[in-house]
């Protein structure tokens, strides 16, 4: 059986050519999951790379070590890549999505905006919808940003790997750890005293 394809939201991933090789068991490699980091209270998230994991619980354990280990975070959150819906306006349609069914049940999607090409996924907010490709649609619809955004994401709340309340001590730092800041590295100063050294 024919593993799916690695879905990555870096574009060189979906550049690479597709080989089919014997083998190379299926499904040998561990999935991806995308990280978010929210700086300090009150700010919005942003998306900071990925982690390969065995599972969502190891996902967030593992984006704790490599994306918080140096700088100042309030909170956290992990999404397997294949739960974070994209849309990118200058390259695709407009996202379908049926609104007839009234009987649809609706649930909350976080919605993040890519300004362009290089930069990080900013969260804007939540939409209720009943389907990513929805809210996506109510995302692109709703948006007044100048100029238009290049992409869109929108994850389901219930797929994403929070930190709970119990968990926020974790962020809690010692402030005279300051071997944790670059700044306490006087690199800058020792190398100049070593030049100003007679020889």
């Amino acid at each position: 059986m024919k593993s799916d394809p690695i879905k990555s939201l870096d574009p060189r991933v979906g550049r690479l050519p597709q080989t089919d090789n014997p083998t190379k068991p299926p499904l040998d490699q561990f999935s991806t999951f995308e990280v978010f980091v929210q700086p300090a209270p009150g700010k919005p998230f942003r998306h900071e790379g990925p982690v390969h994991a065995p599972g969502l619980e190891m996902a967030y354990v593992l984006a704790k070590e490599a994306f918080t280990r140096r700088f100042t975070c309030s909170s956290l959150f992990v999404a397997d890549t294949h739960d974070v819906h994209v849309f990118a306006p200058d390259e695709q349609s407009p996202p379908m999505h049926d609104m007839a069914d009234k009987a649809a049940t609706f649930t909350t999607f976080e919605i993040f905006q890519l300004p362009r090409r290089g930069k990080q996924a900013v969260q804007t907010g939540a939409i209720e919808a009943t389907s990513p490709q929805e809210a996506l649609a109510l995302a692109h619809r709703q948006c007044t940003t100048t100029p238009m955004p290049y992409a869109f994401w929108a994850m389901d709340r219930r797929a994403i790997r929070f930190t709970s309340p119990e968990e926020q001590d974790f962020w809690q730092t010692l402030p005279d750890k300051k071997f944790r800041d670059a700044a306490a590295y006087k690199g800058g100063e020792k190398l100049q005293r070593f030049l100003d050294t007679p020889r």
